[in-house]
């Protein structure tokens, strides 16, 4: 895996779940879970189901090729709050990079009872069982689309999903990100995002914030994979 932060376009993604043995959960298990006990006390919402965590991970040419395994939310949570203990494992998830008519990106901010409260980035989360296809094929693609549909509202029909794909990397993170596309100017796509979450009854998301250059960007609150997009990004469209 890579020690530093890279960003690199790929044209698709190979990940599938393979046998891995995570000695962190049971080397650590009184410790997650007197760690979960702790955070989940003032948030009933959280479940500690079952995610899938990378544990290998290359650029294969134009592609993406990770390996997957399955473990507990608390497991993965407590592994990020203890500072990422090894073996070398990676978060990789996919993100969709919501982008209006008129160029700008559409964010999330993370309502008060999810477990990031307050941080503002893409639609997406870390894969789960529902993103397993029968073939053991972790489905990136899908997980990006339905993680959007779920938390903004929108359709399929209004989110347009495009052929790229930007991965953001860093020791412990694989963040892929997919372009997506809907046909409206930024503030009235923020305002019909915001019509939807209204209509939601619990919404994972508190509001909606537009990036159109770096100085709308938040490092205090945005995720360090989303200043790396940002900047590769804006850097890149600088060039053309």
């Amino acid at each position: 895996m890579s020690s530093g932060d890279e960003v690199v376009r790929i044209k698709r993604i190979d990940a599938r779940l393979s046998p891995f043995d995570w000695n962190f959960s049971g080397e650590r298990r009184e410790d997650i879970d007197q760690h979960w006990a702790e955070i989940s006390a003032d948030k009933p919402a959280m479940f500690n189901g079952r995610v899938l965590l990378q544990h290998r991970g290359e650029i294969v040419g134009d592609a993406f090729v990770g390996r997957y395994f399955e473990t507990n939310y608390a497991d993965f949570i407590a592994w990020q709050r203890f500072g990422y203990p090894p073996p070398a494992v990676r978060n990789g998830f996919a993100l969709a990079a919501l982008r209006t008519r008129d160029g700008a990106f559409l964010l999330g901010e993370m309502a008060s009872h999810t477990f990031n409260a307050g941080k503002i980035y893409f639609a997406g989360g870390t894969p789960d069982r529902d993103d397993l296809l029968a073939d053991g094929t972790v489905d990136l693609p899908g997980s990006a689309a339905r993680e959007l549909f779920e938390e903004t509202g929108l359709t399929a029909e209004e989110a347009i999903a495009e052929d790229d794909w930007v991965v953001a990397l860093d020791p412990v993170r694989a963040a892929f990100m997919r372009a997506f596309r809907i046909d409206l100017d930024a503030e009235e796509a923020r305002r019909l995002v915001l019509s939807r979450l209204a209509a939601q009854a619990e919404p994972e998301l508190a509001d909606i914030h537009i990036v159109r250059t770096r100085a709308d960007l938040m490092p205090d609150r945005m995720p360090r994979f989303m200043l790396s997009y940002f900047n590769w990004l804006f850097g890149e469209e600088n060039q053309r």
